[in-house]
């Protein structure tokens, strides 16, 4: 038999190796960016969970010591490696996840159920994508402060430049935002690792002295422990909570480095890591209570702490970067579905998708970011208002996974019952357990998450009033061009090419009915362009435009419908480039192509279309719509725009 021509064989086939390594780079990749957010957790959860000075306090004892391991162990276990890497990330929208992924899958299923229970779970969703604008807040303050905190155990002396300090890392942490995560990414994986290893290794050092520490792997423990001392166990929940923070990263950040990845991540490398840091904890304290100060940094030979300072500093930023990107993308992906205004972003990467830069919301978050550490101080005071964002974000992730998969996938409802209220009895207990802290902070997230949810909803409320009261001012596409066609609009036809962007085909463009019937002109070329935002994250290429000609093929009007994801920025002249010249009923020229736009100014009007405070809220969420030719890259100096009012 003939030997194969190497020259046809894939580089898999012909280089055995290349697959792997490149497989081992993905993963590396996402241990970089995916697992900052939980992988520095056990630098304050198990110290917040025995903290003297919260309002509902553990004291430590033997028991209790190995109930709440054993209870950390098992929440992990439930949340993160059921919920997130078993389950929830199994619904994925080609390939994308989170919850905004979440909500495209209910739209999708909504022909076949109930849309009015579609759209209760659709706005549950909402909540949920406004819960993690909170914890994109309270992540970034939380884990610096835990990691310079460590300065407070080597030197003591040196607790009042904590926060100073923190508020320094942040800030430069927000300002070097513009320059993307391209350049530093490279570094992200290979610092986590040393963290991990690092982590896990003083996790053995601890459980080498007090090895009986093991035993609170078995679930008897964690059980007996809410059986038996179920008051001390409710409230330690709270706190419990902080070790599955960063889960929702999992889910969020699959588009970018895929399912295996993620999970081969969290089984070889996150979780044991983990799990031996919070049984290494669990033995120093078990040997000596007073260690309850800061048992993490006490893990560590006295001689590495200050090399600890400086690691556990960069897996915090690491870990706030992470959600910081997680917000911008939740930001993007809403105001492609309607839920916030057109925002201006920027990509700051060539090569990954994912890195975007959206200003409105940098300087949001740092604003508030640096608010939360003057006004905390401490993490264990931020400790308190974390663990409700996370837990809310749990319960309607999981809720609305199990939706989802009976809905689409037909799961037996047997099958959904029993495991969603075993799923859920856990979320459930963990924001009951959270919900005991609302005085003490964990209004925090709650407020944060309403008014994110109120500002969006109303978004999309105020959008469809504008978009039907505009639809009457513009009046009929078709009966607008047979009007033009039977001369009953008569316009001078001018040389040129001009390009209309309207919202879709059933309207004519303000502009283009302003320019006929008041200039009396019309351009020998006239292309009107709709924007239309898939459910899935990106289009492609040969799905991207749709041609009508609007019932007459040699009249120079063709109507353009271009498709893109949520994931995508829209670029209106590189979409048209992709015209066939049988389609554009004529030479189109777009490198001397007008572009016409045609904006709207909102005014309070007088019928009852919503709440005076909610319009208000509306006309002022408009203020920061991104400038339409920039985000739709279309060239300045070839751009008019036109405008108008409406009444909202």
């Amino acid at each position: 038999m003939a030997e194969p021509d190497p020259a046809t064989q894939s580089p898999e086939v012909r280089h055995p190796g290349a697959h792997d390594s490149a497989r081992l780079a993905v993963v590396v990749g996402a241990l970089g960016v995916v697992f900052g957010d939980i992988g520095t957790s056990p630098i304050y959860t198990l110290q917040t969970v025995f903290n003297p000075d919260d309002p509902h306090p553990v004291p430590v004892s033997t028991d209790n010591v190995y109930g709440v391991v054993s209870l950390v162990f098992w929440s992990v276990v439930i949340i993160v490696l059921v919920t997130y890497v078993l389950l929830a990330m199994r619904a994925d929208n080609d390939g994308e996840g989170g919850i905004m992924a979440l909500i495209t899958l209910l739209r999708r299923s909504a022909a076949q159920r109930s849309r009015r229970t579609t759209a209760v779970l659709a706005a549950l969703g909402i909540f949920g994508a406004s819960l993690f604008f909170g914890d994109s807040m309270i992540t970034p303050a939380m884990s610096v402060l835990s990691a310079v905190e460590g300065l407070k155990v080597v030197e003591p002396s040196l607790a009042d430049a904590v926060v100073p300090l923190t508020a320094a890392i942040v800030a430069v942490l927000f300002l070097v935002q513009r320059r993307g995560t391209a350049a530093v990414g490279q570094v992200f994986g290979p610092v986590m690792i040393v963290w991990f290893v690092v982590i896990g290794v003083c996790g053995v050092r601890g459980i080498v002295d007090h090895p009986q520490i093991l035993r609170a792997l078995w679930p008897s423990y964690a059980l007996s422990f809410l059986a038996g001392h179920f008051g001390t166990a409710f409230f330690a929940l709270a706190a419990v909570v902080l070790s599955v923070t960063g889960a929702e990263a999992l889910y969020a950040d699959m588009g970018h480095f895929g399912r295996r990845a993620i999970t081969r991540g969290w089984l070889f490398a996150v979780f044991p890591a983990c799990v031996l840091s919070y049984l290494g904890q669990g033995a120093l304290i078990l040997a000596d209570p007073a260690n309850i100060s800061s048992p993490f940094f006490l893990l560590v030979p006295g001689w590495g702490r200050w090399p600890m300072i400086l690691l556990a500093t960069a897996a915090t930023v690491i870990a706030s970067q992470a959600v910081i990107t997680g917000a911008y993308s939740v930001a993007s992906q809403a105001a492609q579905l309607g839920y916030l205004p057109r925002l201006r972003i920027a990509y700051t990467s060539e090569s990954t998708m994912g890195q975007i830069y959206v200003p409105w919301i940098n300087w949001l978050l740092m604003v508030s970011v640096l608010t939360l550490v003057f006004a905390f101080r401490s993490s264990a005071a931020l400790a308190f208002a974390f663990g409700m964002a996370v837990t809310g974000t749990i319960t309607i992730t999981t809720l609305l996974f199990f939706y989802v998969a009976r809905a689409r996938w037909h799961t037996p409802v047997w099958l959904v019952a029993v495991g969603g209220a075993l799923l859920l009895t856990v979320d459930l207990l963990f924001v009951a357990a959270n919900a005991t802290k609302l005085l003490h902070g964990a209004w925090l997230p709650l407020l944060i998450g309403l008014t994110a949810f109120t500002v969006m909803t109303t978004w999309q409320r105020g959008r469809e009033i504008v978009t039907a009261e505009r639809a009457r001012h513009e009046g009929p596409l078709r009966q607008f061009v047979d009007r033009l066609h039977t001369g009953e609009l008569p316009a001078i036809r001018v040389p040129g090419t001009a390009v209309f962007l309207n919202r879709g085909d059933l309207t004519a463009p303000l502009a283009m009915r302003a320019n006929v019937e008041h200039n009396h002109v019309r351009h020998e070329q006239v292309v009107i362009l709709s924007i239309e935002t898939d459910t899935l994250p990106r289009v492609t290429t040969d799905r991207r435009v749709l041609v009508d000609d609007l019932g007459y093929a040699e009249d120079g009007i063709i109507h353009v419908t271009a498709r893109f994801g949520y994931m995508e920025t829209p670029d209106v002249p590189g979409t048209l480039a992709l015209l066939a010249p049988a389609d554009t009923e004529g030479p189109v020229d777009l490198g001397q192509a007008s572009y016409f736009l045609s904006t709207i100014e909102l005014r309070r009007g007088k019928e009852p279309t919503m709440a005076p405070w909610r319009k208000r809220l509306f006309i002022a969420t408009s203020y920061i719509t991104a400038d339409a030719a920039e985000y739709f890259a279309l060239p300045r100096d070839r751009t008019i725009i036109m405008g108008s009012h409406i009444d909202v």
